[in-house]
C-alpha cells in the first residue's frame, strides 16, 4: 500500500511515514535553504524591468516570484530574465483573495480556477515550477466544511492542467481561518493523490499560533517551497496581531536554527522567498544579507 492510499485510512500513520528519510530528496548535513528569492512587488526602484532584475541579481538574489496575472509584458519578462540571468522559480496567484475557491457563487470560484490554469501556463513559460495558491477563506458566511468541499472540487478541475504543464500547485498557510493544523494540512494535500500539489511553507505566518519546525516535520516531503518572514509574539501581545510582522528577519520569534534543522531532516533543499516590506537598493541589500544570516544558522 502506498503512502497516499495509507493516508486515506490513517492520517496519523501517514504523517509518521512522511517524516521518514525514505522520502528525503537530499542527504542530511547540506544547507536546506540554498537559493534566495523575493516577491517582485518588493522591488521599489523606479527603473526598467531588466534593471530591476539585474539589481536583485547584483544584491545576491537568485530569483524573483511574479504575481499572476500581472500587468507586465510577457516578452519583456522573458528578455529581462535572460539578460539579468535571473530565475523565476514560481508565481503567486493574485486572484485567490478577491475571488476565492470557497466562494458560495460558482461564477466567482470559476474566476479563480481559470486564473490558476492560466498561471500554470505562465509559470511554465517563465521557467518556474510552482504556483502559490490560497485555497479557501473561511468567514461568517463561508463555513469550514463548505470551504473544504468547494476548494477541493475546484482544485480537482485545476490538477489536470498542472499535470499537463508539469507545474505544481503550492498551497500556502495564511491567516484565512482554514487548514489550521499541520496534520489537517497534510490530509488536505494527500486526498488529491497527486504529486502535482504540495505545500508552500510560510514560516512567519505560523509563529502566532504554532511552531514552524513542528509544521515542517509533519508536512515533510509535501513542502515545495518556503516563504521567509518574521513575527514577534511580544509585539503581537503589546501592539496587536498584525504588528507582530513589523520586525526584521532574524529579530523576531522564528527559531531559524530549528527551522533549518527540521528542513534538513525532511530532505528539503531549495528556495526561500522573502515576503516582507521591500524598498530601494539599500533596503533590498539588507534583506538579502539578513537571509544569508538565517540560512547559515
Amino acid at each position: 500500500m502506498d503512502r497516499r492510499s495509507f493516508m486515506q485510512n490513517s492520517v496519523l500513520a501517514g504523517l509518521a511515514v512522511s517524516a521518514s528519510p525514505l522520502f528525503s530528496s537530499t542527504s542530511l548535513g547540506s544547507k536546506p535553504l540554498d537559493k534566495k528569492s523575493l516577491k517582485f512587488g518588493m522591488i521599489k526602484e523606479e527603473i526598467p524591468l531588466v534593471d530591476k532584475f539585474k539589481l536583485i541579481k547584483e544584491l545576491g538574489f537568485d530569483g524573483v516570484e511574479l504575481d499572476s496575472p500581472n500587468e507586465l509584458d510577457e516578452q519583456e519578462i522573458l528578455k529581462a530574465r535572460d539578460q539579468a540571468d535571473i530565475i523565476i522559480p514560481g508565481v503567486v496567484n493574485s486572484i485567490h483573495w478577491k475571488s476565492p475557491l470557497s466562494d458560495p457563487d460558482p461564477a466567482v470560484r470559476k474566476i479563480c480556477t481559470d486564473s490558476m490554469i492560466d498561471a500554470l501556463h505562465k509559470c511554465k513559460m517563465y521557467g518556474g515550477t510552482t504556483v502559490l495558491l490560497v485555497p479557501a477563506v473561511v468567514n461568517k458566511d463561508v463555513s469550514y466544511a463548505d470551504a473544504w468541499t468547494r476548494s477541493v472540487a475546484e482544485i480537482k478541475k485545476i490538477l489536470p492542467e498542472a499535470h499537463k504543464t508539469g507545474i505544481k500547485i503550492a498551497i500556502e498557510n495564511v491567516w484565512n481561518n482554514f487548514l489550521l493544523s499541520p496534520m489537517e494540512a497534510a490530509q488536505y494535500i494527500d486526498q488529491f493523490d497527486s504529486d502535482h500539489i504540495g505545500w508552500y511553507m510560510d514560516v512567519g505566518n505560523i509563529v502566532r499560533y504554532g511552531w514552524p519546525e513542528q509544521w515542517i516535520r509533519t508536512l515533510g516531503s509535501r513542502i515545495l517551497k518556503v516563504d521567509i518572514k518574521e513575527y514577534s509574539r511580544k509585539k503581537q501581545q503589546e501592539e496587536g496581531i498584525w504588528k507582530g510582522f513589523q520586525v526584521e528577519i532574524g529579530d523576531g520569534d522564528c527559531d531559524w536554527a530549528s527551522v533549518n534543522k527540521a528542513l534538513t531532516e525532511i530532505g528539503y533543499s531549495g528556495w526561500g522567498s522573502a515576503e516582507v516590506q521591500g524598498g530601494d537598493r539599500t533596503r533590498l541589500e539588507e534583506i538579502s544579507q539578513r537571509m544569508d544570516q538565517i540560512y547559515s544558522l
